[in-house]
């Protein structure tokens, strides 16, 4: 298994290197497949958050799904400690979930892995409703000059194997994101899969008129 270190903007002593690799070890045991580990360093220098200036994410590669873990702290050695128990009680879990579905080929109906959530759009998301999202996109699309691509700090595309709602919640808790992307396996429509208040989740679909 590799471990890769690295920090941005953060010079990482070799002391700090001899301990990720202690503390990540014994993720090995917990799940044979992990073929590497990347850990990133980042300072927030920002005054106001010195109990939380230092800020660790692991993120783990394996045969499965992809894994991911990152926790702030004071220090870069607390963050790596809570960081460390995220990670490996997100192993865990899908651990437990590769054993409870050994043997599985069908993967659960949209109806079945749904029931229960909340369907309408007018529900919290990442603390705004849907109506302020709607207005956000409306302040995107200035006129008559369009600089929108200034305001775009980040692209990315992902390849991904179409996959059961059940599946994308369970990929979404994996990686500690409050929303997951991803093609239905079902119906075949753009998804996203989004954490409402408590433990409650919603399903948001791209349909063409």
């Amino acid at each position: 298994m590799d471990i890769v270190v690295k920090g941005r903007n953060v010079e990482v002593p070799d002391h700090f290197r001899a301990r990720v690799s202690e503390k990540l070890s014994p993720c090995e045991r917990l799940d044979s497949r992990v073929f590497r580990l990347d850990v990133e360093l980042a300072h927030e220098k920002n005054p106001r958050q010195s109990a939380h200036c230092q800020r660790v994410e692991i993120t783990c590669y394996s045969k499965g799904p992809v894994i991911r873990a990152e926790a702030r702290a004071a220090d870069f050695y607390a963050a790596l400690d809570t960081a460390t128990l995220k990670l490996e009680a997100r192993l865990r879990k899908a651990h437990d979930r590769r054993r409870v579905h050994h043997g599985r080929h069908t993967p659960a109906s949209v109806a079945e892995a749904t029931a229960g959530l909340a369907t309408d759009l007018e529900v919290p998301i990442n603390g705004h409703d849907a109506e302020a999202a709607h207005e956000s996109v409306a302040v995107l699309d200035p006129a008559p000059r369009d600089d929108t691509e200034l305001l775009i700090v980040r692209d990315k595309t992902h390849r991904a194997e179409p996959m059961a709602t059940a599946d994308a919640l369970h990929e979404m808790e994996l990686v500690g994101h409050d929303f997951f992307l991803f093609c239905d396996s079902e119906t075949g429509l753009p998804s996203v899969v989004y954490r409402r208040h408590g433990y409650d989740y919603g399903v948001l679909r791209l349909a063409s008129s």
